[in-house]
């Protein structure tokens, strides 16, 4: 399945995301017959390598539908997001555990890349293995998943870091049934992401489910893998930030025409303040799109056949920056332009008002990002490993 194919099926789906946005919200989870659909679909393993059973797409595919599924519910298309990154992990994996993950080629993963688990190895009954204590917050998409994975560093028997091999572990993959999920999401936005944390006490894991870091993998001359990693953890946020202010913009052209303000004669759509506001929105709203994009096609292009320079970086991260704030400035403005028409339970542009400024404080599109990238302009960090 191609590019487009892919867009079109999203886009198919979005009258019922659109539906049942309300029991998504209730749920605090994506409902799982709706997950299993969007796994059907191949959206979890988008950015898959065909090697592993994936789709093998370039990024800006898993962009677009995110941005796609985002314009009826910003909470399915973040659960893309978290899930199809978390598959693309699956390369820094033993070959034996691809091959148990990927059974079922439409699996659900999840998982939080943040380091914050240890794991001390310990062989049992002859069988290399680790033993993983840990606690992982904002575990989007995990209560959907097969396999939910963390982020962790090797210690010794003294609790202090430790590499046994020539590797360096980096994640760790678990069963739903050997984690406790805890029922902490109970947020103002992005409910439906079901971003609870989880932990672990204790748990012994077969080595085979330990990932090291991709650079060290036969796979790691993928254009897949020399796109820049943090960009691609990062740029799914400003993409579902687009779709969420598109539909807002959408939603407020729809209600101009209908709404009549008490007073007055005539339509919303009318009122000429109303006329700049939208054509305003509309222009950033596309400029921000069309750079990120675009970027991120000269990024993935040049990735063919080298890795990406610092300055590649630089751009890639204050774009995807750039492209969120401005779909936050534009929604605020679409929930203040209907007037108490946007505050009701049923008005979209409530949802992605909410949603929106839950998203912002994703750290990867924070300030210090752009702090960041304005060290690389300046020529005060030629490294930048944070991009």
């Amino acid at each position: 399945m191609g590019h487009q194919q892919l867009i079109n099926v999203a886009r198919k789906i979005l009258p019922e995301l659109s539906e049942r946005s309300g029991e998504i919200d209730a749920l605090r989870q994506i409902p799982q017959d709706l997950a299993d659909k969007m796994a059907a679909e191949g959206f979890y393993r988008i950015c898959t390598p065909a090697q592993l059973g994936g789709l093998a797409q370039d990024p800006n595919t898993l962009y677009e539908i995110c941005e796609t599924l985002a314009s009826a519910n910003g909470s399915a298309g973040w659960c893309i997001f978290i899930g199809s990154t978390s598959q693309y992990l699956l390369g820094a994996l033993a070959q034996e555990q691809q091959h148990e993950m990927m059974t079922d080629i439409n699996v659900i993963t999840s998982g939080v890349f943040a380091d914050m688990g240890t794991a001390l190895y310990e062989e049992r009954d002859n069988k290399p293995g680790y033993l993983i204590n840990g606690h992982w917050r904002w575990g989007s998409g995990c209560r959907n998943a097969a396999w939910i994975s963390g982020g962790i560093h090797e210690i010794d028997g003294n609790g202090d870091a430790h590499q046994s091999n020539d590797s360096v572990l980096t994640r760790v993959f678990f069963k739903p049934e050997e984690i406790e999920i805890l029922d902490n999401w109970h947020v103002s936005g992005m409910r439906g992401s079901g971003s609870s944390d989880y932990r672990v006490e204790n748990v012994w894991v077969p080595a085979a489910r330990m990932a090291s870091s991709i650079e060290q993998t036969e796979l790691r001359h993928l254009p897949i893998y020399r796109y820049p990693k943090f960009a691609l953890l990062a740029l799914p946020i400003g993409a579902i930030t687009l779709g969420m202010a598109r539909a807002s913009i959408n939603e407020v052209i729809k209600i101009a025409n209908q709404k009549t303000p008490q007073g007055s004669r005539r339509t919303l759509a009318h009122r000429p303040g109303l006329h700049r506001d939208i054509g305003v929105a509309d222009s950033k709203l596309s400029a921000a799109r069309e750079y990120l994009y675009a970027l991120s096609e000269e990024v993935w292009q040049h990735c063919q056949t080298k890795e990406p320079t610092v300055q590649q970086r630089q751009k890639l991260r204050a774009a995807n920056v750039h492209a969120v704030n401005t779909a936050v400035d534009v929604i605020d403005k679409m929930y203040t332009l209907v007037g108490g028409t946007s505050v009701f339970e049923t008005s979209c542009l409530q949802q992605h008002f909410r949603d929106v400024h839950v998203a912002t404080q994703h750290m990867m599109v924070g300030e210090p990002v752009m702090e960041l990238a304005g060290r690389v302009l300046l020529g005060l960090d030629d490294v930048a490993p944070g991009l």
